[in-house]
C-alpha cells in the first residue's frame, strides 16, 4: 500500500470512529428520551402496575412491528429505568463545560424539549451502571469510565475489584463525598493509595508459592494492567533500576513517574510480612532519588512498599509524623469480596 493510500485509509477509519461515537451518543440520548415519555405516560396512569405492564406490551408490539428487534418489553423497561435513575442525577462530569460543548449538538428534541442530561458513555456502559444500587458508587464509576476511557470490560473489572470501596478505605470521611461527585482526584501522594491492590490479572493463585522475582516478572508481563491498577498518570521507568552509593550497588524493584504529581514513584515488592527494615530501605531509596535524581522543579519522591501482609503498628512507628513520602499497602492475587470491603467501610463510619 502506498503512502497516499495509507493516509486515505487512516482518514476513513477516523471518520468511521467519529460516526460511531456520534451514533452511539445519539442512541443513548434517544433511549433516555424514550424512557422519559414512558415515565410521563405511566404517571398519567397513576403509576398502576397493571397499566404500566400493558402499556409496555403495547408500545413494544408497535415499535417491533415498525423497527424490528431491539424494543422488547425488557428493553423498554431498561429505558424507563435509565431515565428514572439519571433524570435528576448530577455530578461534576455533567457540569463539565467540555462535555456540554461536545454533547450540545447531539441532544435529542422530543416534543420540542431538549434532554437535560449529558450522557457520554455507551448504552452498554449504562446498562451495567444501572445494576449499581448505591448512587454515589454509580456516579463514581460513571465519572471514572469516561475520564479513563474504560471499555466495558475494564469497567466491569474495576467494579468487580471493588475500586470504589478500596479508595474509600484509604480516605477520610470528608473525602467520601468528593469521591462520589468528582471521581478520583490525584492532588497529593495519599490519593495514589488503594487498600488492597488487586492483582488477579497476574494469574497467580492465592495458595501458590512464588518468589519476589517471580511476582515482579508477572507484573512486568502485565505492566499495562498493573499501571491501570496503580491509578492515573503513571509512566514506567524501569525494573531493577540500579544506583550506586559509596561503592555499593542498590536495586529498586520498579520505578515509575507520575505526571499528575510530577514526581518519581519507587516500588518495592515483598511477598511476606512487612518489617520495619523494609520501610527503612525504602526511605534510603527515596532519599537518594530526592538528592541525586529528581530535578529542582519536581516534587519529592514517593516510595511504596507493596506487601502480602502489613502490620499497621509497624508502619506507624517506623514512619515520621506528617509523612507524605513513604507508604505501605497490601496486595492480593484474587478479586476481593465486595461484601467484605463494605463491612470494613462500615466499621470505619
Amino acid at each position: 500500500m502506498n503512502q497516499l493510500s495509507v493516509k486515505i485509509v487512516s482518514l476513513i477509519e477516523q471518520a468511521r470512529q467519529q460516526v460511531a461515537r456520534a451514533s452511539n451518543t445519539t442512541m443513548v440520548h434517544t433511549y433516555f428520551a424514550i424512557g422519559r415519555l414512558l415515565v410521563e405516560d405511566m404517571q398519567k396512569g397513576e403509576l398502576r402496575a397493571e397499566y404500566g405492564a400493558e402499556l409496555l406490551k403495547q408500545v413494544s408490539a408497535d415499535l417491533s412491528a415498525h423497527f424490528g428487534k431491539g424494543y422488547s418489553v425488557q428493553n423498554l423497561e431498561r429505558m424507563r429505568s435509565f431515565y428514572s435513575v439519571y433524570a435528576n442525577s448530577s455530578n461534576e462530569l455533567r457540569n463539565s463545560e467540555v462535555i456540554q460543548k461536545s454533547s450540545n449538538a447531539l441532544r435529542i428534541l422530543i416534543d420540542g424539549q431538549k434532554t437535560v442530561n449529558l450522557l457520554p458513555l455507551s448504552w452498554s456502559h449504562y446498562l451495567f451502571l444501572l445494576r449499581i444500587d448505591n448512587e454515589a458508587e454509580r456516579q463514581f464509576y460513571e465519572i471514572e469510565a469516561y475520564r479513563n476511557q474504560w471499555i466495558l470490560k475494564e469497567l466491569e473489572r474495576q467494579f468487580n475489584s471493588g475500586l470504589y470501596e478500596r479508595l474509600l478505605l484509604s480516605k477520610d470521611k470528608d473525602a467520601v463525598f468528593e469521591l462520589a461527585t468528582k471521581g478520583q482526584l490525584i492532588a497529593n501522594p495519599n490519593d495514589l493509595l488503594k487498600e488492597p491492590l488487586v492483582l488477579e490479572f497476574l494469574g497467580i493463585k492465592e495458595e501458590t508459592t512464588y518468589s519476589e522475582t517471580e511476582l515482579e516478572t508477572a507484573i512486568i508481563n502485565k505492566i499495562e494492567m498493573f499501571m491501570l491498577e496503580l491509578g492515573k498518570g503513571f509512566f514506567f521507568g524501569g525494573r531493577q533500576v540500579r544506583f550506586t552509593f559509596d561503592e555499593e550497588h542498590f536495586f529498586v524493584d520498579l520505578v515509575f513517574y507520575n505526571r499528575l504529581l510530577r514526581c518519581f514513584v519507587l516500588i518495592d515488592l515483598k511477598i511476606g510480612k512487612l518489617k520495619h527494615q523494609d520501610m527503612g530501605q525504602m526511605q534510603m531509596y527515596v532519599n537518594y532519588y530526592d538528592r541525586f535524581v529528581k530535578q529542582e522543579d519536581e516534587n519529592p519522591t514517593i516510595g511504596i512498599v507493596i506487601c502480602k501482609h502489613k502490620n499497621e503498628a509497624v508502619v506507624e512507628l517506623t514512619l515520621p509524623n506528617n509523612n507524605q513520602q513513604l507508604f505501605a499497602t497490601k496486595y492480593q492475587t484474587v478479586l476481593p469480596s465486595k461484601e467484605t470491603l463494605k463491612q470494613l467501610i462500615e466499621k470505619r463510619i
